[in-house]
């Protein structure tokens, strides 16, 4: 049964968010109260969160499909709908997410670090929302936005100071057994170790984690045995130590040659050349391996190793090591970049950039692709007449129209907003006015008018007059 898992593909999917409401306020002797539609509530996000009871993706292995709740719809009374729930996933300390493509989204480390992996849409207004001096009753809302719908990939790289690595059965386990207090499986045949074992070693005033990474053999960096499935684990650790065997019962194998072909797949991993080494010689409570040993130091300390002989059985030359290795911490964490404090970066947009852009394809098709029109088009309900006009206005005050003319669209040429996959196309029809305002005075009800006082009507023309200086027509959605 698995127990340990270090990567997996996860599909996750925020909320979508909740329609707006088109209603009219009703009550005795106010037939047309005005509207009172609500705007609808956002959806839930999806959010990866670093939690430290957490050292696996099991869970996500079992269950790759989480959602978060929708919004819900707003409704009449100016009651807004409810907000969707955020799901919140934890997920081990280290974990990379990643694209389907491999390119990283975020690198998870540190406690309550958090990144959303899907966004909730946006709720849609309600028409109390839409209404304006110029559109005093407007007869349709906004839709809800639909929430991402993403596939993303989770590599969990061990978060250690220390990382033991070595050929199988080199002793690696025993050796995070007795200088931590860890109980990793011990076994004497190779590749006891199937996932990376942690421990916490205290060593004066120094506390430090130490990990052993399942046993590496020639090509573990094209694949070969565990080692490229668990390379990634060493990445994070400050300090490496080459645990060698001097009592191996492979005749061709000895400690030099081990070394040399694990420092040949570190170096073929790639980003490990500036981490400080130590050699441990590993198994000197074997006569045998005592006398190997001592003729193999010398030549790895002329290589500029710093050389310990230890026994993880006989509790040899364990205190050394320990203190050792806590130095090497220790100056590592002082090289370390202290974190500055989060900086705001404010990039303004270019004067001349419109938010959009406006392409022709081979077939002749003009395409329009853009944040604002591509939302406005998911926000707009294309059965309510009222609802399309109003996006024709917004689309023209944003410069849609004048856009399209310049790369020579003419009436009846087709027009598509949105990417290729899930695009509105319309038969294009240029005008001086947008659809819905040739219409007039759109949304508007006279009869609400005959309720009003006279001065209050008077305020009302007033404001229209305003409003069609500043285009306040032009409200963006929060």
């Amino acid at each position: 049964m698995t127990t340990f898992v270090d990567r997996v593909e996860l599909h996750v999917a925020a909320g979508n968010g909740g329609h707006g409401c088109a209603s009219v306020h009703r009550e005795k002797f106010k037939p047309l109260g005005g509207p009172d539609g609500g705007n609808g509530g956002r959806g839930g996000d999806v959010i990866l969160t670093v939690d430290q009871s957490v050292t696996t993706l099991l869970d996500y292995h079992h269950s790759p499909h989480r959602k978060a709740t929708n919004g819900k719809p707003g409704e009449g009374g100016n009651r807004f709908g409810k907000d969707g729930e955020d799901l919140v996933l934890p997920v081990p300390d280290g974990t990379v997410v990643l694209d389907k493509a491999g390119n990283v989204l975020a690198d998870l480390v540190g406690h309550g670090t958090s990144f959303v992996a899907a966004q909730g849409g946006r709720g849609g207004l309600g028409n109390a929302a839409l209404a304006s001096a110029r559109r005093k009753a407007p007869g349709f809302a906004l839709l809800g936005e639909p929430g991402d719908v993403r596939d993303i990939v989770l590599e969990l790289k061990t978060v250690a100071d220390v990382a033991l690595v070595g050929f199988p059965s080199a002793g690696k386990s025993s050796l995070i057994s007795v200088l931590s207090a860890a109980k990793p499986k011990i076994a004497d045949y190779p590749f006891t170790t199937l996932v990376p074992n942690l421990g916490v070693v205290t060593a004066g005033s120094t506390v430090y984690t130490i990990a052993d990474v399942p046993g590496l053999i020639p090509g573990a960096s094209q694949g070969k045995g565990l080692g490229l499935e668990f390379l990634r684990h060493v990445e994070r650790c400050s300090v490496l130590v080459h645990v060698l065997d001097t009592a191996t019962l492979e005749s061709e194998r000895d400690p030099v040659s081990d070394l040399d072909s694990i420092e040949e797949e570190l170096r073929q991993y790639g980003g490990l050349d500036n981490r400080p080494r130590i050699v441990v010689l590993n198994k000197i409570d074997v006569p045998d391996g005592k006398d190997l040993a001592d003729m193999v130091r010398p030549d790895l300390e002329a290589r500029g190793y710093r050389v310990f002989e230890v026994s993880a059985v006989g509790h040899m030359g364990l205190k050394e090591l320990s203190y050792a290795l806590a130095e090497l911490v220790a100056k590592a964490r002082a090289a370390k970049p202290k974190e500055e404090a989060t900086r705001i970066v404010i990039r303004p947009k270019a004067v001349d950039d419109t938010g959009f852009t406006v392409t022709r394809e081979a077939d002749g098709l003009f395409r329009v692709r853009g944040e604002k029109p591509e939302r406005w088009v998911r926000q707009t309900d294309f059965n309510n007449d009222e609802a399309v006009g109003y996006l024709a206005d917004r689309l023209n005050r944003l410069g849609v129209e004048e856009e399209l003319m310049k790369a020579g669209a003419r009436s009846g040429d087709g027009v598509a907003i949105g990417p290729e996959e899930n695009a509105v196309v319309f038969d294009w029809e240029p005008s001086v006015m947008a659809g819905a305002e040739m219409l007039g005075r759109r949304g508007e009800d006279h009869r609400l008018d005959a309720a009003r006082p006279a001065a209050q009507r008077r305020r009302d023309r007033q404001a229209e007059r305003d409003e069609a200086q500043r285009e306040f027509d032009d409200f963006e959605p929060f």
